[in-house]
């Protein structure tokens, strides 16, 4: 029986080790029934505060796997190859785990794989020797016992190379209450830890996240927002449950901000860069899909009067230095106040201007190359001398620069060139505005900046750094205008946020962290409710460590089972004085090999 169980713990050991060993994160289907994940710890909300972004090891129940063929369930072995005739079945079942979330195994079956995976870490036993240690190992749980167990985990202790023990999580979970009476004391949670453990000293710590920014409840409706800024703040020497984050607390901001959200200042700039992209979709494509216009005056009709308005002025420099004047005017119909004093620029050249009359206007390709032909004509044909930046670099900027010296380059204005110009035009009026902010407020300077300036690239690469550096703009301003954040922290902020798109792809979802100190946000966060609340019990050090700890949430913290609740919404508090909290608690023993 006992070398039965040793084979059975090293069959599941060369499963772990395989999957460890590869690159990919393909799931790993065991014994027919069972899947095993490779993921980061900061995928599951319960094992992010242990593991972070370190990889770890999940068991679940797997879903069946259809044979597309013959429409019947598919028995497999133990193994972590891909078969690539099975894509279609592996689609389905992926769509299927989708729908019905991740299941479930037994507490009997939990207990079984974490035996094995100890067993198989313990040179004592194993007939394996010296073997490596394997990532930490849970399992989803039923909470078919009468503890209500939703994990059960285990992870390696080691000295040096050498596995010499092992830690034993079990995660218990219940309901949604809003009586704290039922919720475990803080003295419960300390006796709680000394039974598993007998230490001679303990430490406390709290730690607790607020949402400052998001969705929001008006009416007692949910209206959801894919931008969000919480704040994460730990401390130490807790003295109760559900106290108030201390001023002397680290203060950590987590920012994720969607582009377009409609509170956002910065929501008629991307108006403008929703188009920019449009154009050059189309280039890259072939195929466009015109926005709605702004204006009801026809695209060649607003080119036509912005020219005449140009040819019955006095044509000199100081004339039309004073003209942006206008140009204000024009946009501020649209603009809302709050962008209009952020971002709003009153020294738009001539070519800024027919940008901003054109993408307002044009419906076709057919629009653009008329507006160009007539501001070609009137510039060839001297009707106009108009103002431009020094630093612009778009063909219009240039075929302008000729007019001065009246040799104008001759440009065919067929096929996708007008759209390519127009596409300049745009790229470089709105790099001009981003500056102006940027340099403006002195967060950041040119050379900072070299990176989203460049006009080195070919077109499609400047259209992703104009939208890299139009997030970094939302991200700056979501945390000045609505957080109202000191200098500062804005200024390293808006350091942070360049560095990290120098090298990484656009990322809505991506969180950008910024430590601040709490009295900055105090007026947000001191009266109200945290939306995870928690506080961990521990004594031991390294390796040894043990941490006993309790999570209160206002949503739950596990989404393979359904809990009872003694609430109505689990999700919204309403109206309600008290909120209602979701209990999470993690047990830790440790086990020593001899």
């Amino acid at each position: 029986m006992g070398s039965k169980v040793i084979s059975s713990a090293n069959e599941f050991y060369n499963v772990l080790r395989s999957l460890q060993d590869e690159e990919s994160n393909d799931p790993c289907l065991y014994e027919e029934d069972i899947q095993i994940l490779k993921m980061h710890g900061d995928r599951i909300p319960v094992l992010n505060m242990y593991y972070g972004n370190q990889p770890v090891f999940i068991c679940e129940k797997a879903v069946p796997k259809i044979n597309e063929a013959g429409d019947q369930q598919m028995t497999e072995t133990s193994n972590c190859t891909d078969d690539d005739d099975d894509d279609d079945a592996d689609d389905y079942a992926r769509a299927l785990r989708t729908e019905l979330g991740p299941q479930p195994l037994t507490i009997m079956k939990a207990r079984q794989l974490l035996s094995w995976y100890i067993l198989s870490q313990n040179a004592n036993v194993s007939a394996v020797d010296n073997n490596p240690a394997l990532h930490p190992l849970w399992v989803r749980c039923d909470m078919s016992d009468p503890a209500r167990t939703t994990w059960f985990g285990a992870e390696t202790v080691c000295i040096g190379n050498k596995v010499s023990g092992a830690k034993l999580y079990s995660v218990t979970c219940k309901g949604s209450t809003v009586d704290k009476r039922s919720l475990i004391t803080l003295d419960e949670l300390k006796q709680e830890h000394k039974n598993r453990r007998h230490p001679s000293s303990m430490t406390i710590k709290g730690s607790a996240r607020f949402n400052l920014f998001g969705s929001t409840v008006v009416e007692n409706t949910m209206i959801e927002s894919q931008s969000s800024v919480t704040v994460d703040f730990k401390w130490n020497h807790v003295e109760s449950i559900l106290e108030t984050p201390p001023l002397s607390s680290t203060a950590t901001l987590n920012i994720k901000v969607a582009s377009g959200d409609m509170r956002s200042p910065m929501f008629e700039m991307y108006r403008e860069l929703e188009f920019l992209q449009t154009l050059a979709d189309g280039l890259r494509t072939g195929e466009t899909e015109w926005m709605e216009p702004l204006e009801s005056t026809s695209a060649v009709n607003l080119t036509k009067a912005f020219l005449e308005e140009l040819q019955s002025t006095a044509k000199t420099l100081q004339d039309q230095a004073a003209k942006p004047a206008e140009t204000t005017k024009l946009k501020s119909e649209t603009d809302t106040p709050i962008f209009n004093s952020l971002l709003e620029r009153g020294d738009l050249d001539f070519v800024e201007q027919l940008w901003v009359r054109m993408r307002k206007s044009v419906t076709s390709y057919q629009d653009v190359g008329d507006c160009l032909k007539l501001v070609v004509e009137a510039l060839r044909y001297g009707d106009i001398k108009p103002w431009i930046h020094r630093d612009s670099s778009s063909s219009l900027s240039k075929l302008i620069l000729q007019s001065y010296h009246q040799q104008i380059d001759h440009v065919s204005l067929t096929g996708v060139t007008p759209v390519h110009m127009l596409l300049e035009m745009g790229l470089d009026k709105m790099r001009k505005d981003y500056i102006n902010y940027l340099i403006g407020e002195e967060l950041t300077t040119l050379n900072h900046l070299c990176y989203y300036l460049s006009t080195e690239v070919d077109l499609q690469e400047q259209v992703i750094r104009l939208r890299k550096l139009h997030h970094v703009l939302e991200i700056i301003l979501t945390c000045s205008t609505f957080l109202g954040l000191p200098y500062d922290r804005l200024f390293l902020l808006t350091q942070s946020c360049l560095q990290h798109y120098k090298t990484y792809p656009y990322d809505e979802e991506h969180e950008f962290k910024l430590q601040i100190k709490p009295t900055l946000i105090s007026h947000f966060y001191q009266k109200e409710q945290p939306i995870v609340w928690g506080v961990e019990v521990s004594s031991g050090h390294g390796p040894r460590e043990v941490r006993t700890s309790l999570q209160l949430s206002d949503r739950p913290l596990v989404d393979h089972v359904i809990f009872e609740t003694d609430y109505p919404n689990e999700t919204v508090n309403g109206d309600s004085e008290d909120p209602a909290f979701f209990s999470t608690m993690v047990c830790c023993s440790l086990i020593n090999f001899a």
